[in-house]
């Protein structure tokens, strides 16, 4: 057996072992300031050591045994050293024990040449142990409502979308039905995630942060509700039109996501086409949002749950039905046919016939000029029904600064077609 320290190989060895430590200090440094925890900063930084070296002997000794074992170990420690003192401590501690577990599992992971995910999940740790207070006021004010549009989302994702055929049936081999799920996941997510934050935005709260959220979760819905709130209280039209414009510039943002998920070769062409929108829709906004003096309180505008059931295969359908007539009328007229679906769509729902394009890119029956143009054309119908719903139930002082920030957009879009589009 050679015994000849090599230098080299065993101070490579430090290196796990100082991330190890980096942290075990990191996770016990929050433990520390709990005056309920039986373990801080150094039986933290111990554990991770311990659980890498765990894994070294494990692995050098090829024996699983060992790592397995140092877990159980440092699990009944803990248990027991929580178990007598149970009498003087009012919280259990299993929250502290779970860390000291994944403190020590990291450890074992940052040996085994996943320093980058074990300090990823060294800081996701401390983050849950230290927002505790922020965590149960979240928990506190979802209802049942929200937690049953948690699991509709999560029935979609992971019930439903992994048993469909991926497999492209029908005319022109547009119909995928693992693709229109997908679709149906991702649109879903993005509103789910504005619906969320959405009620959790309070009572009060700025203009532009609730035209956001509400663009995220529906511009069009938006758009309705604002615009009949300012024609109940004409005082509210100046917040009014912040909220509109906002929540319709919102609809280039998700467009721009979408795009990058879906088909990120679009981005090149696209992204100076919706980004002279944005900016000329912003300038608007902007006039509008620093003549906004009063902060009236209102509450949370009611919004359908995006991830029911009727509304996703609802989506589905639409979304089905643009892409076959997309990829038909592409087919018989060109260019010209898939315009006339793109403004016809993109009166109701932009979203449709974005996606329906994107795919028909993908599957090479569009060019990526053709699919731009078709977006864009969408965006710009869209906005004009929007306008055209203001002028209808709204009052004739929201629709005249309405008209000026979506005007603007419109003609922002348009230029850059014509300027960036070929």
């Amino acid at each position: 057996m050679n015994n000849t320290f090599q230098p080299g190989v065993e101070l490579e060895h430090l290196a796990p072992f100082a991330t190890s430590l980096a942290i075990g200090l990191l996770i016990g440094l929050e433990r520390e300031r709990s005056p309920t925890a039986r373990a801080g900063l150094r039986t933290f930084a111990l554990v991770s050591l311990f659980g890498t070296l765990s894994a070294m002997l494990s692995q050098k000794t090829n024996s699983p045994w060992l790592l397995f074992g140092g877990l159980l170990l440092v699990g009944t420690m803990m248990i027991t050293a929580y178990i007598r003192h149970r009498n003087e401590l009012p919280d259990p501690g299993t929250t502290t024990v779970a860390a000291i577990l994944i403190c020590y599992g990291l450890g074992a992971t940052v040996w085994y040449g996943e320093s980058t995910l074990a300090g990823m999940l060294a800081i996701v740790t401390t983050m849950l142990l230290y927002f505790k207070t922020e965590l149960h006021g979240i928990t506190q004010k979802l209802d049942r409502r929200d937690l049953i549009s948690m699991l509709q989302f999560a029935v979609l994702t992971f019930i439903v979308l992994p048993v469909l055929p991926n497999q492209d049936y029908g005319p022109y081999d547009a119909l995928n039905p693992y693709q229109i799920w997908l679709m149906i996941v991702l649109i879903s997510g993005i509103s789910l995630s504005g619906y969320i934050a959405l009620r959790f935005i309070g009572q009060r709260y700025g203009a532009v942060l609730l035209g956001i959220l509400g663009g995220v979760v529906s511009s069009t819905a938006t758009t309705m509700v604002f615009t009949r709130r300012s024609e109940d209280n004409p005082m509210l039209t100046k917040l009014a039109v912040v909220v509109i414009l906002v929540a319709n510039l919102m609809v280039l943002v998700r467009l721009t996501v979408i795009s990058a998920v879906v088909a990120p070769v679009i981005l090149p062409n696209i992204l100076p086409i919706l980004g002279m929108g944005l900016f000329f829709g912003l300038i608007a906004t902007t006039f509008w949002w620093r003549d906004l003096t009063q902060q009236e309180e209102l509450s949370i505008p009611e919004t359908k749950n995006p991830v029911e059931l009727t509304i996703a295969i609802g989506f589905g359908a639409l979304y089905a039905i643009v892409l076959l007539l997309s990829a038909w009328l592409s087919d018989i007229a060109g260019s010209s046919g898939l315009y006339m679906v793109a403004i016809i769509s993109g009166l109701t729902d932009v979203d449709a016939i974005t996606l329906s394009s994107l795919r028909l890119l993908d599957l090479g029956q569009l060019q990526v000029t053709e699919a731009v143009t078709a977006i864009t054309l969408a965006v710009i119908s869209n906005i004009i029904f929007k306008l055209g719903l203001i002028l209808a139930i709204g009052s004739s002082l929201l629709a005249k600064r309405s008209a000026l920030g979506m005007i603007i957009t419109a003609i922002g879009l348009g230029s850059a077609l014509i300027l960036f589009g070929k």
